[in-house]
């Protein structure tokens, strides 16, 4: 019973805050809907504007559950810049939380709606999500022979164009770095010696392609890249073996007391525009964030273990900053939920929404 009773409080730590992220979607989609269809008449730019403030209400309502819910710390070396600005954030993935890292040093700028991604295509069959990403000026790419260059750049240039405040976030691995899955990081060390790159260890070895694309066709627009590394405390067990990265459940369920995020920030100048000089100097960047890591996992000093090199200063993330989005969403979406109507529009919404979608992104995803 009291086994039972702990398993049970255990998963609603997960749970309660999934059902309030998944459950105000269809608000969520509703009160977009109905600005995109009043913005037909009007500039673009005026649409943008509003939806990223739209789009900073759900992602600072997402944040609440990160940071203020689970109570992690999140410690940041190097100087985030104050004010805003237009960039390709690069960093190393190792976890489907990883994405909220992107978030939180968003916020920290002001710039939370401003993010947007680079995405695995088969996540753009995402319900209801898959295809407002892509709205929002979100790219899903193939991976490999299947990438379609020409797409992204065509994506990207006409947000260019509009001048749309970017904060692009791609993880050039490609997939997730996971100890565990020895055979993956095999092939990836042996194309790294294959084609003359150093081994890495503790990063896969990057994907050029997508990368490239981003800073290359939107450069005249672009301030800075902000070169992301990333480690979660709480997985070096005490023999010194690194294990997994939480997953999106794990960390809500408080599995990770503290994430170290080193950020440095490199001027436009410094980025080779030639695809040949370009790969090499993404791979160094990625052999840099291996040496941190090394550190961070290897050190044999114990007051350097789990740390990056260098000062860091612990981020607090204020309530004023999700609360109110929480409380936004939360009171659009119960009202809904109340009456026999209400209900109806809500499950309609997931149902028609999520098959309207499918369509549109099947038919190949062009904003409206």
């Amino acid at each position: 019973m009291l086994l039972s009773l702990v398993v049970h409080t255990y998963s609603l730590r997960y749970w309660l805050p999934a059902a309030v992220m998944l459950g105000t979607a269809p608000a969520y989609l509703l009160s977009w809907s109905v600005w995109r269809l009043l913005s037909t008449v009007l500039p673009s730019r005026l649409y943008h504007s509003v939806d990223d403030r739209v789009y900073s209400v759900y992602q600072s309502m997402v944040l609440f559950f990160f940071e203020n819910y689970t109570g992690v710390e999140i410690v940041i070396y190097g100087n985030i810049p104050k004010k805003k600005e237009n960039v390709v954030y690069v960093s190393n993935h190792q976890s489907t939380a990883d994405w909220i890292i992107a978030d939180m040093l968003a916020i920290r700028q002001n710039a939370l709606g401003h993010v947007r991604y680079v995405l695995k295509d088969g996540l753009k069959w995402l319900p209801l999500y898959g295809w407002y990403f892509s709205q929002h000026g979100g790219v899903y790419v193939k991976r490999s022979a299947n990438f379609d260059e020409k797409a992204m750049k065509k994506k990207l240039s006409s947000q260019t164009i509009l001048g749309t405040p970017m904060y692009l976030v791609i993880f050039p691995e490609g997939t997730r770095y996971n100890p565990e899955l020895q055979k993956i990081i095999n092939d990836s060390q042996a194309f790294a010696a294959k084609e003359g790159l150093a081994v890495l260890q503790h990063v896969l070895t990057p994907r050029m392609k997508a990368s490239h694309v981003a800073i290359e066709t939107m450069k005249e627009h672009l301030d800075a890249v902000y070169d992301i590394t990333v480690a979660y405390e709480g997985t070096l067990t005490a023999d010194g073996q690194r294990h997994p990265a939480p997953t999106m459940p794990e960390f809500l369920c408080q599995e990770c007391p503290r994430v170290h995020i080193h950020f440095n920030r490199l001027d436009m100048r410094e980025i080779p525009a030639e695809s040949v000089f370009f790969r090499r100097w993404l791979h160094k960047r990625f052999e840099i964030k291996d040496k941190l890591l090394t550190a961070f996992y290897d050190s044999e000093d114990p007051e350097k273990k789990c740390r990056f090199p260098g000062e860091s200063q612990k981020s607090h993330l204020s309530l004023t900053k999700t609360l109110p989005s929480l409380l936004i969403l939360g009171g659009l979406t119960l009202p809904m939920l109340l009456t026999e109507s209400g209900r109806k529009l809500y499950l309609n919404t997931w149902l028609y929404g999520t098959l309207i979608g499918w369509v549109w992104v099947r038919g190949g995803g062009e904003p409206f």
